[in-house]
């Protein structure tokens, strides 16, 4: 077993952790002591045993969307979204494939979900939901929350956020998350009988942490600055794509006066009537095109929305460390301290000012036996702070090792998902040109036919 330093100097600047080597190396360990532990018949808190691999073994669709009224928390008359989820088994044991469970779920009831797993895993960058209202949208589309299109987009967001957890090798473990797919009833006591809320830090605490932690994690400093600007840089694009998408919906729309204006000069000319008919009718369906291709490129503002609010989730997993390395600096100053105190009192001698010297001075010396006793308490303490050091010091370093790997994971799976969707974007504005290229190929032909 590793030996805590007993240096107060050196508690306060815990050792550097070792290198973690190739990225996907931690990665690769994590998910093997998983599936090793699968194996295993015992179950740990929060997590699964048997049905972990069945999770592997489904098919999650959130299939409906459906409007309906009730009663809130305070007994008022409210409409709100049910979303009908659906959980397919691949493969059953017979070798046939059957419907397993379907059941309706509130969108307040995917928040609960996934703060219940940002507080069991704070090491892991839990995958967002998506919004609860709609933001960055061109002026033409909706930004209500009830509004059919957007709670079909928000639809599709909360399918998405359910395979992301699925396919995370280690929350699709989790019990919780398997409840959430299976047991409609009674599942929010089950969540809440867990305590998560207990364990939750709070903010006051968390922006303690941030100002005062003297040693921070230059990696996790970093990785916080990063998930600012790529939080900044996304916000951007789509604010610019919203400008774009408005600026192009209305030139599309001012095409359809080509239309109007074509048609009634057809009604005044006899040879030219039949081409200029048939150009204002190419005109009219270029400007009716707009429509449908600005509501599917939302499909990939989406996309890049999701990880607009995964930098949110980067930024949780550094809080969380950061509070971690503040407690273990707090023992250590809190051991260093008693550990003076110790000194002080076996030698007799006051270095720093305290009330206790000058109580002392005040009303005499301490027995030889009330201090004894005294050094007694104290030897005590150090030993049980130097153990409680000794164990937040591997504490941070399991969190950084898991949280590391787990960022790794994040990496590769952001540069894949944002390289497909801006090509996919790139794609979609080709394509759209290429049918105003054939709009105005059209007309040119009914203009040569005139």
């Amino acid at each position: 077993m590793e030996q805590a330093p007993r240096d107060p100097e050196r508690q306060l600047q815990p050792a550097p952790l070792e290198p973690l080597g190739h990225p996907d190396a931690g990665l690769q360990a994590a998910v093997s002591e998983e599936a090793e532990g699968a194996r295993d018949e015992g179950s740990g808190e929060g997590t699964m045993t048997e049905n972990n691999f069945w999770l592997k073994k489904i098919e999650i669709n959130v299939s409906e969307a459906e409007k309906r009224t009730g009663r809130n928390a305070m007994n008022m008359q409210e409409t709100y979204t049910a979303y009908l989820i659906e959980t397919r088994s691949v493969e059953h044991t017979d070798g046939q494939s059957v419907l397993t469970d379907s059941l309706w779920r509130r969108y307040s009831e995917f928040e609960l979900l996934r703060n219940y797993l940002l507080v069991y895993y704070p090491h892991i960058v839990v995958p967002p939901l998506p919004e609860k209202r709609a933001e960055f949208v061109w002026h033409k589309l909706s930004a209500d929350n009830m509004d059919p299109d957007f709670v079909e987009r928000r639809r599709i967001g909360l399918e998405n956020f359910l395979l992301r957890v699925a396919s995370h090798p280690i929350l699709c473990r989790d019990k919780i998350f398997y409840l959430f797919l299976t047991q409609e009833g009674n599942w929010k006591e089950t969540v809440n009988e867990t305590g998560f809320q207990l364990k939750a830090d709070s903010r006051l605490k968390a922006l303690n942490a941030t100002f005062r932690v003297k040693n921070p994690d230059k990696r996790f400093t970093e990785l916080k600055h990063y998930s600012d600007e790529l939080q900044s840089v996304i916000s951007h694009l789509l604010r610019v794509r919203a400008r774009v998408a408005d600026r192009l919906y209305g030139v599309y729309k001012v095409h359809g006066n080509y239309g109007r204006v074509f048609s009634e000069w057809s009604a005044i000319e006899k040879e030219m009537g039949d081409g200029l008919q048939s150009a204002g009718h190419h005109m009219d369906v270029y400007a009716s095109s707009i429509d449908d291709i600005l509501e599917d490129e939302e499909h990939y503002a989406d996309q890049l929305k999701e990880y607009l609010f995964y930098a949110e989730a980067l930024r949780a997993v550094c809080r969380k460390h950061e509070l971690m390395q503040y407690d273990l600096e707090m023992a250590a100053q809190d051991l260093a301290s008693k550990k003076q105190q110790c000194e002080e009192l076996a030698t007799g001698t006051v270095r720093t000012f305290s009330l206790k010297g000058m109580t002392t001075k005040l009303f005499g010396q301490e027995t030889p036996e009330q201090r004894e006793a005294r050094i007694k308490v104290l030897e005590e303490q150090i030993s049980e702070g130097e153990q409680q050091l000794k164990s937040k010091n591997l504490e941070g370093r399991e969190f950084v090792k898991n949280a590391w790997a787990d960022i790794e994971r994040f990496k590769e799976q952001k540069n894949h998902d944002l390289k497909e969707a801006l090509i996919s974007y790139a794609v979609m504005q080709i394509s759209m040109c290429k049918k105003g290229i054939q709009v105005w190929t059209n007309a040119k032909e009914c203009f040569s036919k005139m």
